[in-house]
């Protein structure tokens, strides 16, 4: 044993010290645990060691017993959830926020998932929801949106100046469903019984819709309320400086600016309602395509046929507001 103690202390030594030339050895994992056996098995150990203290050897000792002990005593816990059943919870949970982990639970044993965990481990997988829930179940403004597509509208005001620097102002009203402009108005000073009447032009024949969309404006008083009120239609108003919940008809103001009024200079109402009349007559409604509507203009039914033009068939246009725009159909033979 001493013939071992010694040889190791000049391993060390020559390994460390004198090929590297450090001033002062480090013992690795090894060294420490063949001394620490030495100091168990032999009683004359100190008196060979050389490079360390005896104390430090103890602590070595101390140092394995407790990291011995600490793996040995590691606490198992649950098992492991896999990144793939982690992510599937989440998706189960973003596509039904109204399901509980319970419900999520019962969900994948019907899908028979491998290693399904308990309700408790799936409840730390599903995020905070910002509100808490109430009694009453809620739905999201996106499938409040989506369930009542075909009976909603919505409306808003847009502003544009003219060529002598008046402001005018667009009062204009979409149907969800297709996207399809309900009614345009043009005013220079809006009041809420010019409100009403626009309404009341929009929706002939008891053609109104169940709900309606608008903001906060001031301009929509107890008349319109009144107007609503009469002709049954719910108005669903958004939350203030929200215009992400009035989307359609933002961003047909939007295409207005974009594609038309960022290109004209009015002259005054007239000339204007006639330019924005015939951009939705013959432009928008028939002509422009919404990748919300599988690429099709508003005023076309998907399911219809449309007919394919072969490569040599000759195109025949037609111009649309002065040539701003065109109109493409295949030529007559």
């Amino acid at each position: 044993m001493e013939n071992l103690a010694l040889r190791s202390q000049l391993a060390l030594f020559d390994q460390q010290v004198l090929a590297k030339k450090r001033p002062k050895p480090m013992p690795k994992p090894a060294f420490r645990q063949v001394w620490v056996m030495l100091s168990k098995y032999w009683t004359n150990w100190e008196s060979a060691l050389m490079i360390v203290k005896p104390e430090t050897v103890i602590r070595w000792h101390r140092t394995a017993f407790c990291y011995y002990w600490a793996r040995k005593s590691k606490p198992r816990g649950r098992p492991l959830v896999s990144r793939s059943t982690i992510a599937i919870i989440k998706r189960i949970h973003r596509e039904n926020h109204l399901w509980s982990a319970e419900r999520i639970h019962d969900q994948m044993i019907s899908l028979e998932i491998v290693d399904i965990p308990c309700p408790n481990t799936i409840a730390k997988y599903i995020p905070i929801l910002r509100k808490p829930p109430s009694e009453k179940a809620q739905q999201s403004w996106k499938t409040f949106i989506s369930n009542h597509m075909h009976d909603t509208w919505s409306m808003d005001f847009l502003t544009t100046p003219t060529l002598m620097f008046r402001v005018l102002h667009v009062f204009v009203i979409v149907n969800h469903a297709r996207r399809q402009v309900v009614h345009i108005g043009v005013t220079q000073h809006p009041t809420a019984s010019w409100v009403v009447r626009q309404l009341r032009e929009a929706m002939p024949f008891g053609e109104q819709p169940k709900y309606l969309i608008r903001d906060n404006d001031s301009i929509y008083g107890k008349d319109v309320v009144s107007f609503l009120d009469a002709t049954g239609v719910q108005e669903v108003r958004t939350a203030y400086r929200s215009p992400w919940q009035n989307p359609f008809v933002e961003r047909l103001i939007g295409i207005l600016r974009r594609e038309l009024l960022d290109h004209i200079v009015p002259l005054n109402e007239r000339h204007l309602e006639r330019l924005l009349k015939e951009f939705a007559e013959d432009y928008y409604h028939p002509i422009r395509t919404h990748s919300s509507l599988n690429r099709e203009p508003p005023l076309i039914d998907p399911s219809a046929g449309k007919p394919r033009l072969t490569l040599d068939a000759e195109l025949d246009s037609e111009p649309i507001l002065g040539g701003l725009y065109h109109s493409y159909h295949a030529k007559a033979a």
